[in-house]
């Protein structure tokens, strides 16, 4: 463990290195709120939103972006880059273990998540005049666990594909589907009932962040079904669990 260290070093360079992962995990997210908050009707209260603008509702939506780009995008493709190079094989022949290396790359991947979830919270708040998280706790849980089931799912696309052209290809058809499934390219009280029970199930639990950023945004998504707070995190917490241990039970190292 001592060339944990060195290790999340390196794996921090090659991750500033690549620009489009740095552009569209870490800053689409706060761009994405703020050409948004650039449209007027998104920031006029509205009645029906129980006085509340619609950019406020749509703010943990766009954090949701930067989770699921680099859970199940960008994690799953430099693993499955390093297995297809024999860098992971390579590493068993020395004293630094390759799991050393995964750890590495997930420390990292975790601390841009929070890094890309803090600059849209503040650029949110000093730019748009969106209040900070109600419930900083309960928001904190929503997003840890939430991330970890995203994580899981990425660890087992990456243990699954054998190429990183296929981590890719793979990356985009889960992000494209958790985003959907989930509600965040669709408000839920437009969706099919059966989307929004499905949605109730799909990481990163966009409710829950969503009812711990904002006690009223919570109460109107709640209005078209869904689980109470601390069921969807359960949820999420078993569906981390279970996606790791699938992943750690059929990953290769070469």
């Amino acid at each position: 463990m001592r060339a944990l260290p060195k290790l999340v070093a390196v794996e921090t360079k090659l991750f500033l290195r690549d620009s489009a992962t740095v552009a569209f995990g870490v800053l689409f997210p706060s761009g994405l709120l703020l050409g948004l908050g650039a449209i007027p009707t998104l920031r006029e209260a509205s009645p029906e939103n129980g006085g509340l603008r619609s950019i406020d509702i749509w703010a943990p939506t766009a954090l949701v972006f930067g989770m699921v780009m680099i859970a199940v995008q960008h994690v799953p493709s430099v693993i499955a880059t390093y297995r297809e190079r024999g860098i992971l094989r390579r590493l068993s022949t020395t004293p630094v273990p390759p799991r050393s290396v995964l750890l590495a790359q997930m420390i990292v991947a975790f601390a841009s998540v929070v890094v890309s979830a803090a600059l849209t919270i503040v650029i949110a708040w000093a730019v748009l005049d969106i209040a900070p998280p109600e419930r900083p706790l309960e928001f904190l849980v929503a997003f840890v666990v939430g991330y970890a089931a995203l994580l899981g799912i990425g660890l087992v696309a990456a243990a699954v594909v054998r190429t990183s052209s296929a981590a890719n290809q793979t990356g985009t058809l889960l992000f494209v589907a958790l985003m959907f499934l989930g509600g965040a390219f669709l408000p839920r009280v437009v969706m099919p009932d059966v989307l929004r029970e499905v949605g109730e199930f799909v990481p990163p639990g966009l409710q829950a962040l969503t009812a711990a950023w904002s006690v009223e945004a919570g109460e109107i998504t709640a209005t078209a079904g869904g689980q109470p707070f601390w069921l969807q995190i359960a949820i999420m917490a078993a569906l981390a669990v279970i996606t790791s241990a699938v992943a750690a039970k059929v990953y290769r190292w070469e």
